[in-house]
């Protein structure tokens, strides 16, 4: 036998367990697992003794701000899947708000033509929910390969570009005000029709509306008085009414980025009822507490992190007992020129997707998770919420062999001039990290070792759900 890739000694982890085994890969796929070694010669052999090996990981939320009309000064797909394989991750699924916004089925055509000579790693793609404006272009989508479908509660919506604009003002033209709760309610029901998963943004945008007013008469303009418009109300409140509205509809549920404790025990118990509601968190809501606060002034800017140390704990148990299914990293970069405006100005958003592994594993040596937990909430589950597992997300023959080699006894201090994106900005620039990827396989190919690219031509291809949405 002529194996294309052979990865030996090391251990295998899956959310259910680890064994010391070696893998076979032949034409992209897992072939063989075997703790005897196999007969055969290799293209391509990988010593993983004392090397833990997980599947690829897979980033189901990213802003890489590409498309025909791309901002490629803040990013593009190039930069963004790069630093995603730097991170260990292998898929990656782009956020419909690009340029243009993926609104229909042709919208969707021309971002994949034009990122996928730029994929470093697979990917699939959301599509954008705007209520009148594209209801009767859900199927078309869903058809095209959709992942599944993403409204942003809260957002106004330009009528013309069908750009989204988070600070609404009523003296704004052209814009469509934040849609009303029958107008969701229509919008969950075009997608139940599909099959597709429903993922929402949760913000009760008349909430903040009136606590920004408040704290900016009162002069307020710290990270502080930023966060005090955004209590842990103003997201339960939406994902409670999206529950019930999911409900009704019959469409299966995703909430996006969860950052309050609170929001923990609402899906806890929505799950527990039957519902099928699934829910992420971002690895950089965990990473800082708030003695980090000068870190969040200087770089997330309107990008709140979790609010207390008390939310912290919550979401991290929420991990633990699976209430929240996966991790993304909501990778959203901006100009640092934009960046350094005051709290009110200041885009939201950072470059993260390169540095989420780093936090989790990291979160492992501190005992806050173990690698098997790593392999359930940024593998397997995100996986099986782009329906495409066990293709994805596994270490199974048949397989595609795509697989993150981890050392755990490997750490460091990050910096920023590390980054592969386009913008370099972190706030975790100078922070020590406790394990990490040392090696990205995509079908059974080395694209990074050490956190650099190889000088492979990009390779990545789009990925349609090949199954409906699963919960754990």
């Amino acid at each position: 036998m002529r194996w294309d890739h052979v990865i030996r000694g090391g251990i295998v982890v899956t959310p259910s367990g680890s064994n010391r085994a070696d893998i076979y890969v032949k034409d992209g796929k897992i072939a063989a697992l075997s703790a005897a070694e196999l007969p055969g010669e290799a293209a391509e052999v990988t010593d993983a003794s004392g090397k833990y090996i997980l599947p690829g990981f897979i980033d189901t939320h990213i802003h890489s701000r590409d498309g025909a009309q791309g901002l490629r000064e803040k990013e593009d797909f190039l930069h963004s899947t790069a630093a995603a394989a730097c991170g260990g991750v292998t898929t990656v699924c782009e956020m419909p708000n690009c340029y243009p916004p993926v609104y229909n089925a042709q919208r969707l055509r021309e971002l994949v033509a034009c990122i996928t000579p730029k994929a470093h790693v697979d990917f699939g793609v959301w599509g954008l929910c705007l209520g009148d404006l594209n209801s009767r272009d859900i199927e078309g989508l869903a058809e095209a390969g959709v992942m599944g479908f993403k409204f942003f509660w809260g957002y106004a919506i330009h009528s013309k570009t069908y750009q989204l604009i988070y600070n609404y003002r009523s003296d704004m033209e052209d814009v469509i005000p934040p849609l009303e709760n029958g107008d969701v309610f229509r919008i969950f029901r075009d997608v139940g029709k599909t099959g597709r998963i429903m993922a929402i943004h949760a913000e009760n945008f008349d909430l903040i509306r009136v606590l920004t007013a408040e704290v900016l008469a009162a002069g307020g303009s710290s990270y502080a008085d930023l966060l005090r418009t955004r209590p842990a109300v103003s997201e339960t409140t939406v994902i409670a009414t999206a529950i019930a509205l999911a409900q009704e509809a019959g469409v299966p549920l995703h909430i996006l980025h969860v950052a309050a404790g609170p929001d923990v025990d609402v899906i806890r118990r929505a799950r527990a009822d039957g519902l099928h509601v699934t829910a992420e968190t971002c690895p950089h809501y965990l990473a800082l507490t708030d003695a980090d606060a000068a870190r969040c002034q200087a770089v997330m800017k309107t990008y709140p992190l979790v609010r207390t140390q008390a939310d912290q704990e919550q979401i991290w148990q929420g991990l633990r007992d699976g209430t929240i299914d996966s991790v993304c990293s909501d990778h959203a970069p901006h100009l640092e020129s934009e960046k350094a405006k005051g709290v009110w100005e200041a885009p939201a958003g950072i470059s993260g997707v390169e540095t989420s592994s780093l936090i989790l594993l990291d979160a492992v040596s501190k005992g806050k998770l173990t690698l098997c937990d790593v392999a359930r909430v940024f593998s397997e589950a995100p996986a099986r919420l782009m329906g495409v597992y066990p293709r994805k997300g596994s270490v199974r023959v048949g397989t595609d062999a795509d697989l993150a080699v981890v050392d755990m006894e490997k750490g460091g201090v990050f910096h920023k001039e590390q980054m592969h994106s386009v913008v370099k900005m972190s706030p975790y620039d100078g922070m020590y990290f406790q394990g990490r990827v040392v090696r990205t396989i995509l079908r059974g190919r080395t694209v990074a070792v050490d956190g650099e690219m190889t000088d492979g031509a990009p390779s990545g291809a789009f990925l349609r759900p090949e199954s409906k949405t699963e919960q754990l």
